[in-house]
């Protein structure tokens, strides 16, 4: 038995997660959907309380953005809030410590500022509306917990921005990516060091935000992507990309609160060439 339990474990950040507490040497018990289908309350509270772990890192989501304004509306809500609450419920059950992981669209982004973990939320598409009614459960659910917002996700484990333009710079000569949505890109990495950071340094609990530091817009993000690369990169609006679940324009999200508790955060640059180099290194093995 340990004392850690991970759900989403497959995903880009569960796996994330499990790559760097195998590292650490640190035991832990980790379910995808099929071992632990999070929207069944029952199935749920019983395998809480089989495991009594101490931590619960919740990084089961939704993130088929678009998808959730449509077709997969109710599952984007079925997983998102239910799930969300049914983990809630059976951490207060144990006395688990909850790490949730939210998002940047929990923000209207209209904001020509950064936000603040305390500035009034107003997401403006399902999945951001989803993950709020996520937090707001964890909140009223729990008192130790740890809501980490984060934004613009890559890594090595599933599909991401990333990849995409990698992949796509292999066929085409030339790319077009918007140039005025702006915030900031996240490597999973620094994501799973933080929510394992704020648990082993017992930070006071509550909201916190974390991506990597700097900003840039997604054309900046794909420019420096694709440095190295035979392939134009164009600046387009997002008028000329439409897509079906509202983009924030300018979601930068303050990080002063995560830095208050002595995590040192790479910049999104620094980030990126850590992981260009991971992943190169993995495909010479």
């Amino acid at each position: 038995m340990t004392e850690i339990l991970i759900t989403g474990a497959t995903g880009q950040l569960g796996s994330e997660l499990r790559n760097l507490l195998d590292e650490r040497n640190v035991a832990y018990d980790a379910f995808d959907s099929h071992g632990l289908d999070i929207t069944d309350e029952e199935t749920v509270m019983s395998k809480v309380e089989e495991l009594q772990p101490k931590v619960i890192y919740h990084c089961a989501a939704y993130t088929a953005v678009d998808n959730a304004e449509d077709q997969f509306k109710a599952a984007n809500w079925q997983v998102n809030e239910t799930g969300t609450q049914n983990i809630a419920q059976a951490a207060k059950k144990v006395g688990a410590l909850l790490v949730y992981v939210s998002t940047d669209y929990v923000f209207d982004g209209i904001n020509p500022g950064e936000y603040k973990e305390d500035d009034p939320t107003n997401p403006k598409n399902e999945y951001g509306k989803a993950k709020l009614a996520g937090e707001e459960i964890v909140k009223q659910t729990l008192d130790n917990y740890y809501i980490v917002r984060t934004s613009w996700v890559f890594g090595k484990y599933g599909r991401n921005f990333v990849y995409t333009m990698l992949r796509l710079a292999k066929d085409h000569d030339r790319l077009t990516v918007v140039n005025d949505q702006f915030g900031r890109p996240t490597w999973t990495r620094t994501l799973a060091e933080f929510i394992t950071h704020l648990v082993d340094t017992k930070s006071p609990y509550g909201t916190y935000q974390l991506s990597n530091d700097d900003s840039c817009s997604w054309y900046e993000f794909a420019k420096e992507i694709l440095v190295d690369k035979d392939v134009e990169v164009a600046p387009v609006t997002s008028e000329e990309y439409p897509q079906k679940a509202y983009r924030p324009r300018h979601s930068i999200m303050s990080l002063e609160k995560a830095k208050a508790t002595g995590y040192k955060i790479p910049t999104w640059q620094e980030a990126l060439k850590a992981f260009m180099s991971d992943i190169e290194d993995g495909q010479e093995n």
